[in-house]
């Protein structure tokens, strides 16, 4: 071993200094598997903000997540109705929600058929609300005419109704 002037030996001066500007192995391998949880938890959290709502500006359409249900709302253009008797196509969660139109010009769903809400958007954020946690709207029977009402279907080629 050599001795330097100060009484330290000469190659541990050496090794100090270089030990001191390397990380170790343990070190290194905390920061990769902090970095990579880091990215592999950004997709989640950018996810898991609300959705700004849209909606169109003719007020033909929405789309936002209201209580964490995602509800979606299109005005259906059909040649044969008015404009102040169109139809909506309304989902929460991608099932159907049936939304009828009173006398008055106020709405409201299959969900609460005792209280009527100025726009589509309205009644459908009460429905949201009427459903509760955890509860899902049932998708419609099938049945002969693609899952309608029976009082909706028409009548057969023979008079007779479906």
């Amino acid at each position: 071993m050599v001795v330097g002037v100060g009484g330290v030996p000469v190659g541990a001066e050496q090794q100090k200094g270089a030990g001191a500007a390397r990380p170790s192995r343990r070190e290194v391998a905390r920061g990769l598997l902090a970095s990579a949880a880091a990215v592999s938890l950004a997709p989640v959290v950018a996810a898991s903000r609300p959705a700004p709502p849209v909606e169109a500006a003719d007020g033909s359409s929405f789309d936002e997540t209201y209580r964490g249900r995602r509800i979606q709302g299109v005005l259906v253009a059909d040649a044969a109705r008015q404009a102040a008797d169109a139809a909506w196509r309304i989902t929460i969660d991608g099932r159907p929600l049936h939304l009828m139109r009173r006398a008055d010009g106020s709405w409201l769903s299959m969900i609460d058929h005792y209280t009527s809400y100025p726009t589509p958007l309205a009644a459908t954020r009460a429905a949201v609300d009427g459903l509760g946690p955890g509860q899902r709207l049932r998708d419609l029977a099938p049945g002969p005419m693609g899952g309608e009402h029976p009082a909706h279907r028409t009548e057969g080629h023979d008079g007779v109704r479906a």
